[in-house]
């Protein structure tokens, strides 16, 4: 990575930096599918009616929402949202050593080639005793493979003397709603809210806001909608920050147009704000990253006269610096001053990352003193902005410095930190040892790291070390659908047809959503000659 003398300062350096340190028609009645009461998922599903009355806040759509009929295939990516916030994640953040419960009931659920009733009954006799903790952690780690999860919560459910909890709940409905199971989902919020909504409810505005954000990330914007009605018929409050939280969900999935349109729609239920415009400037900023539309929704605050604060400066800022307009960045930056509007940690992250990128690493760090001056300390994000332009410009000198000094400060390194560093990393033993150290610190590898790597190796022909890094997802959830094209795509192009024919019945089997795309080249490759899988050029 540095050369033959310089090679092993990622990791060597890490090792003793880190030892240190750690010294309208969408407004239609929607139908859900309600299982039997047991929710056992080989069950087949009844289909019952509930009815979304209009509440008494009317909200207005567009009749073509444009979202609805994009193709719910693309964007894989934010689809799968590994680290969703509505998964509850281990509540240590650590992955560590397994306790014998959870050795038993992972081997239990992990076990190939077990069907449903056989893991039933080896729960039945497993003699573990559920704890909060224990089931969080068990969903966490199964969250990929929603009947393993399901079979598990229900089993949970039926334990004398425990009763799931809110966040036990929510991190199974997650689950479900990720894996499009909404008909279970649905039910299982039937069944928070007591005997026939008799007995006490445990629903609560994150419950619906879980469905909500799912639905937008499929593309689902009139039931998301639909949804979102559903506050009333739970006789939860629907205001501003209601509102505000439901166009978040659809622009955080790209749906910023039908954002945009419920906005101005209801303009006279929910006035026009700067919080408002600041959602659908984001969305186009940094979501769709539209300039053209963000520069449109820039001058409609102005001829509406709705201010601008620091949250849209930041979003302009931050686009403009995506596209390495550091003109623009600088401009906006001076802009910003002149109307007195202070710049906060975000904006100064933005501008010494466009200040990095257009290779002024000395105006960066100037920038960072600047920064502390005004009373606004650095943070690991303002690191990561110096560290990963850095990166991709191999000033290996000045990566090392910067990281240096932000462990200096006490600041732990991010997932995002280590993805930089894995960019320049030129060989297996490194990824693995600095996979290693990551767990060593307590920042688990994501499926968005594992991903990285797995084209990573692919790319260089190491096919024994995709199927251990393989292996190792298996103890952070699992494999999900962005894990499995990628691995399927790589086996295709080094020429592993059977392989990837055999990963991509199993990625089907598991019922992730299929991807055309591969299936055609499968099956455009599979009865035919190999040599031309030979020929394929595959370049670092």
């Amino acid at each position: 990575m540095f050369g033959s003398f310089r090679r092993r300062f990622t990791l060597t350096s890490f090792s003793l930096n880190l030892r240190h340190h750690l010294n309208s028609q969408h407004l239609n009645p929607t139908h859900f599918h309600f299982p039997n009461p047991n929710l056992n998922p080989s069950y087949t599903p009844q289909t019952l009616t509930i009815p979304f009355n209009p509440p008494k806040f009317p909200i207005f759509c567009s009749p073509f929402s444009a979202s609805i009929t994009r193709n719910s295939e693309k964007d894989e990516k934010e689809q799968q949202e590994e680290e969703d916030n509505d998964n509850e994640k281990n509540p240590h953040g650590k992955s560590g050593c397994l306790s014998p419960d959870m050795s038993t009931l992972l081997g239990i659920l992990l076990e190939k080639g077990n069907s449903k009733p056989q893991v039933r009954i080896q729960l039945e006799q497993c003699g573990v005793i559920p704890s909060s903790d224990l089931v969080l952690e068990i969903l966490s780690r199964v969250r990929n493979d929603w009947e393993s999860a399901f079979t598990f919560f229900m089993w949970v459910t039926k334990q004398p003397n425990y009763a799931p909890s809110l966040r036990e709940y929510h991190s199974m409905i997650s689950i479900l709603a990720k894996a499009r199971k909404f008909d279970t989902a649905w039910a299982l919020i039937n069944e928070m809210r007591g005997e026939n909504g008799k007995g006490k409810s445990l629903v609560t505005p994150k419950t619906l806001s879980i469905l909500i954000r799912r639905y937008c990330a499929i593309h689902e914007v009139g039931k998301a909608i639909n949804t979102f009605y559903a506050h009333k018929l739970f006789k939860f409050e629907v205001g501003m920050e209601e509102f505000h939280d439901f166009l978040s969900a659809l622009c955080r999935y790209k749906n910023v147009r039908d954002a945009e349109h419920l906005l101005f729609c209801n303009e006279s239920v929910f006035p026009l704000n700067t919080k408002s415009f600041n959602i659908i400037l984001n969305g186009w900023c940094n979501i769709v990253c539209n300039p053209c539309e963000a520069k449109r929704i820039w001058r409609e605050m102005s001829e509406r006269g709705v201010s601008r604060d620091v949250i849209s400066y930041s979003s302009m800022i931050s686009c403009s610096s995506k596209f390495s307009k550091l003109n623009e960045v600088l401009k906006l930056f001076k802009q910003m001053k002149e109307f007195s509007v202070c710049p906060d940690r975000k904006v100064y992250n933005a501008v010494i990352h466009a200040l990095a990128k257009g290779k002024l690493v000395k105006d960066a760090r100037n920038l960072l003193k600047i920064m502390e001056d005004e009373g606004i300390g650095p943070n690991a994000v303002t690191y990561n902005s110096l560290i990963k332009p850095l990166c991709r410009a191999h000033q290996l000198d000045e990566v090392q410095e910067v990281f240096h000094e932000m462990l200096q400060r006490g600041m732990s390194p991010t997932v995002q930190t280590y993805h930089a560093f894995f960019q320049i990393l030129r060989s297996g033993d490194e990824v693995f040892e600095l996979l290693e150290k990551m767990n060593k610190v307590d920042c688990c590898p994501n499926n968005d790291t594992y991903t990285m790597l797995i084209r990573k190796f692919c790319r260089w022909r190491q096919l024994d070390n995709v199927f251990k890094l393989w292996g190792e997802m298996s103890k952070n959830g699992g494999p999900d659908r962005s894990s499995y094209v990628a691995l399927i795509h790589g086996l295709f192009l080094n020429g592993k047809l059977e392989e990837a024919h055999k990963y991509y019945q199993e990625m089907k089997e598991k019922r992730f959503l299929p991807e055309p795309k591969l299936e055609e080249m499968l099956q455009s490759w599979v009865p035919g000659s190999s040599k031309q899988v030979a020929n394929l050029q595959i370049i670092d």
